[in-house]
C-alpha cells in the first residue's frame, strides 16, 4: 500500500492533534452556504423519491430494537486476536496478559469513537444537503439522513459511555476530513465526501464487524446502523452518477483529486495513534507496524470495497484515477456490487438479521 501523503489544495487544513484525556466540549467552524428554496415542488427524481420512501418505511427506535439489557464482557475479546495490529510482534509478545486486555479495550473504544465522531460529522453534512441540494426529492431524502445520523449518534454515545465506560477523541485524520466537506460550500462536494467516502468506507467498516463480533449487541446494533448507511451511499451514487459526465475536465479532475487524498486521510485514520500515546508505548513504532501488518493492510483495503464501485459508476475512475488506487491496493473492488445493490439484497428478505 502506497505510503505517499497527498498535497492537494482542498486538503491543505493544518491537521490537529485532539490530547487525550482533555476534551473539547463545543467547538465552532465557520462554513459558507447557499441556501437553495425550490418553489415547484416538481416530483423530477422518481429514483431518489423512491429511496425516499424506503426511508420512511426503515425507521427504527433505538430503545425497542436493541437490546441495552445485555451486559458487555470487556475481558473477552470481541474480534480475533490476530487482527490486532501488534499482533506477533516483539513488542505484543513482551505484554502481560492484562496489558494484552487493556489495550484490546482501549483499540475497541478507540474505533467506535471514531464511528460516534464521524456519525456526527454525517449528522451536520446531511442537514448542510437539506438546505444546499437543488431538487425537492433530495432535499426529502436528506431530511430522512438527518434522522438517521442523529439516531446512530444516539446509539455509539450510548454504546461507549453505558457498556465501554470512556471515549476517544477524534482523530486528527478524521476532523481535518469533516471539517473539509463541511466549509466547502458546493453541495456536489459534500454528497461526494460525506455520501460516498466517508459514508461508503464507515459501510465496509461496519460489515466487517458485523462478521467477526462476537457481541451481541453490537452485532443487532451494527446491522440496523449499516441498512441506514446503505441508504446513505445509495443516495450519493444515484445523485451524482450523471452529474459528472458534463462538467468541465479541470473540474471534474479536482472531483478525482479530493477522492484520492480523502482517501489517503482515511486510510491512516486507522493508525490507531492516540491508543499508543495512551498506553505509554512507542507512536511512531508502533504507527509503522500497523502499516505494514498483513491484516491491517488486508483491512485498510477492505475498508475501500464499498467506495471503488461507487466511484467507477460516477464516472470519476479515469485512467490516472485507476493508475492511484493501484498504488492505494484497491483498484480490485472496481467490479464490486455498488451499495445500491448491496441495499436492495438486504431489505429484500425484510431486512432480517443474520446470526
Amino acid at each position: 500500500m502506497s505510503n505517499e501523503t497527498p498535497k492537494h489544495a482542498n486538503l491543505s487544513a493544518e491537521i490537529i492533534e485532539m490530547p487525550i484525556g482533555r476534551e473539547v466540549t463545543i467547538e465552532h467552524l465557520e462554513t459558507k452556504l447557499d441556501l437553495t428554496y425550490n418553489w415547484g415542488y416538481e416530483k423530477a427524481r422518481q429514483d431518489l423519491r423512491d429511496l425516499y420512501k424506503k426511508a420512511q418505511r426503515s425507521q427504527w427506535q433505538p430503545d425497542v430494537t436493541l437490546p441495552w439489557q445485555l451486559s458487555v464482557d470487556l475481558e473477552n475479546p470481541h474480534y480475533p486476536e490476530q487482527m490486532f495490529p501488534l499482533y506477533g510482534t516483539e513488542l505484543y509478545n513482551k505484554m502481560t496478559e492484562r496489558e494484552k486486555t487493556q489495550l484490546g479495550v482501549e483499540m475497541f473504544s478507540w474505533v467506535l469513537s471514531q464511528f460516534l465522531h464521524g456519525e456526527q460529522g454525517a449528522l451536520l453534512a446531511a442537514a448542510q444537503l437539506v438546505t444546499t441540494v437543488p431538487d425537492m426529492d433530495s432535499k426529502y431524502y436528506a431530511s430522512t439522513q438527518v434522522y438517521d445520523e442523529g439516531r446512530h449518534v444516539e446509539v455509539y454515545d450510548r454504546y461507549l459511555h453505558e457498556k465501554i465506560g470512556f471515549s476517544y477523541p477524534i482523530s486528527p485524520y478524521l476532523k481535518k476530513l469533516l471539517d473539509l466537506i463541511l466549509t466547502d460550500s458546493r453541495w456536489d462536494m459534500k454528497l461526494l465526501g460525506m455520501q460516498i467516502m466517508v459514508e461508503g468506507l464507515a459501510l465496509a467498516a461496519f460489515g466487517m464487524i458485523r462478521m467477526q463480533t462476537t457481541e451481541p449487541l453490537l452485532k443487532k446494533l451494527t446491522h440496523y446502523v449499516m441498512l441506514d448507511e446503505a441508504r446513505h451511499v445509495a443516495y450519493g451514487v444515484l445523485s451524482l452518477r450523471n452529474y459528472y459526465g458534463d462538467m468541465k475536465e479541470s473540474e471534474r479532475l479536482e472531483r478525482e483529486d479530493f477522492i484520492y487524498e480523502a482517501a489517503v486521510l482515511m486510510r491512516d485514520r486507522f493508525l490507531y495513534q492516540q491508543v499508543w500515546e495512551k498506553m505509554g508505548m512507542p507512536v511512531e513504532e508502533c504507527k509503522q507496524i500497523a502499516l505494514q501488518s498483513a491484516p491491517q493492510q488486508l483491512f485498510r483495503q477492505m475498508l475501500f470495497s464499498k467506495i471503488v464501485p461507487a466511484v467507477k459508476k460516477m464516472g470519476l475512475l479515469g485512467e490516472r484515477q485507476r493508475k492511484r488506487f493501484e498504488s492505494l491496493g484497491i483498484l480490485q473492488f472496481e467490479s464490486w456490487a455498488d451499495p445500491f445493490e448491496d441495499l436492495e439484497r438486504e431489505t429484500a428478505d425484510g431486512g432480517a438479521l443474520v446470526a
